[in-house]
């Protein structure tokens, strides 16, 4: 087992019980899973620790919502994905931890203010191809320097005012998918580390915890209590990136 105190571990399970209830409930929350494990473990690790984690609850998130995913949608975000992956390798070689952060930082509160501006039309432009692609490649860059590629692709689905169970099942697989890609190039960079492996059996229970409360919890939010709670979620994740 690794040598870690006791705080280090209470941080670790309490990071894979939220990984589990982001998977199955609000994926935004997520983040706080991010801060963490940061905590707990020197940064670069802490990456590929959570990446290990986040596999896991992808696996139960796209068999819990397997009937609920719009593939169409998941198809048109393929190639932007893709360049904001291959973007986001490059960015992790070339800036420290603290640029990293407010970087990403910065990018999430741009988007939550054109969010908030948009809610405030009473039309607004949906399906738009140019901001999908946007979106996407702004999603598959954060995801791969941070694991934070949430907050891009949930305010993207709230813009497209997606139905909650569309909305759970096409990011479940969404991420899945995304974070598949990315293990190859967290092992090459060595950010999977052996101590990530020793971990993986230890703390994947508590991440299927956090799956089956999330699942619990998600059925009793209404559509409008849902989107209101990603939000929020997103400007959180937002200000702890940029400030903190």
């Amino acid at each position: 087992m690794p040598e870690l105190s006791l705080l280090a571990w209470s941080l670790l399970l309490a990071g894979a019980i939220v990984v589990g209830f982001a998977k199955t409930a609000i994926g935004g929350a997520a983040m706080v899973a991010v801060g963490l494990f940061a905590l707990a473990l020197p940064a670069k690790e802490s990456t590929g620790t959570l990446l290990l984690l986040l596999l896991v609850g992808d696996v139960v998130g796209t068999w819990a919502y397997r009937r609920t995913v719009d593939r169409w949608m998941l198809a048109r975000l393929v190639v932007p994905v893709l360049v904001g992956v291959g973007s986001g390798v490059v960015f992790l070689r070339l800036v420290d931890d603290q640029v990293l952060r407010r970087t990403i930082g910065v990018i999430l509160l741009g988007l939550l203010a054109v969010q908030l501006w948009t809610l405030r039309r009473p039309t607004r432009a949906q399906g738009s191809r140019a901001a999908g692609r946007a979106y996407g490649a702004l999603a598959g860059f954060t995801t791969m320097v941070a694991n934070a590629g949430g907050p891009p692709m949930n305010l993207y689905l709230l813009r497209e005012g997606m139905a909650k169970w569309t909305f759970l099942g096409t990011t479940a697989w969404f991420f899945f998918a995304v974070n598949l890609v990315k293990l190859p190039f967290m092992v090459a960079l060595g950010l999977v580390t052996h101590r990530s492996l020793v971990l993986l059996p230890v703390l994947a229970p508590a991440v299927l915890l956090g799956a089956a409360l999330g699942r619990w919890a998600v059925g009793r939010l209404d559509q409008v209590w849902f989107g209101r709670l990603v939000t929020a979620f997103v400007a959180v994740s937002a200000v702890e990136l940029t400030f903190f």
